[in-house]
């Protein structure tokens, strides 16, 4: 499932970072975005569904680097950097994070599964072919990348498996276009402050 959106080729200009800044400043003057404000800034509340509201906290924990709880405005940018402009290997290094639950370095078949649970239900959301269960993904999934046969999967096999396998690399990157979903968040975003800006 490539990349179809109109904006392949935005990136993180100055421009976007001032705007980005003025948003995250409005939203958290403390300086610092903890999960509930995150979320608000992209629109995510109690009438999202479940699936928007796991993806988002997956994005959170993702984002916050130092695991300390709260994102500040370099952790934010970075993260917003990765998404839209990021090296594919950058890209899975990230991916593996978000399955990653517990930041063990490896996953285990719960993580990945939970992780496909959301992917696997915002597809049928949008009526895209999900005729493979989330068990069958999974299994398929261990089956071509836990080399050792561990029940385990390290970083490296990850990044190895998903740069060799066109399946793979399919599923491992969080087929919920992140990079779109983010896009059309943003724009969502600026459309609202704009319409405000004109009634004041």
């Amino acid at each position: 499932m490539g990349q179809t959106h109109g904006t392949v080729d935005k990136e993180v200009t100055l421009k976007n970072i001032q705007k980005l800044y003025r948003k995250f400043i409005f939203e958290c003057p403390s300086g610092n975005l903890h999960l509930h404000e995150f979320k608000r800034i992209f629109g995510v509340n109690s009438s999202s569904t479940e699936e928007e509201s796991a993806y988002m906290d997956n994005l959170f924990q993702s984002f916050d680097t130092n695991k300390d709880g709260k994102i500040d405005f370099m952790e934010y940018v970075a993260g917003v950097h990765l998404i839209l402009r990021g090296k594919l290997e950058d890209k899975l290094r990230w991916s593996f994070k978000i399955y990653d639950g517990d930041g063990n370095g490896c996953l285990e078949r719960e993580e990945v599964k939970n992780i496909l649970q959301i992917i696997y239900t915002i597809k049928s959301h949008n009526d895209e072919d999900t005729t493979e269960t989330v068990d069958d993904i999974c299994n398929r999934i261990f089956q071509l990348l836990d080399k050792n046969d561990d029940c385990e999967i390290s970083l490296e096999e990850f990044v190895e498996g998903a740069e060799k396998d066109p399946w793979l690399m399919d599923q491992l990157q969080l087929d919920i276009r992140p990079r779109d979903w983010f896009i059309e968040k943003q724009e969502k975003i600026t459309s609202h402050d704009k319409r405000l800006d004109t009634e004041l």
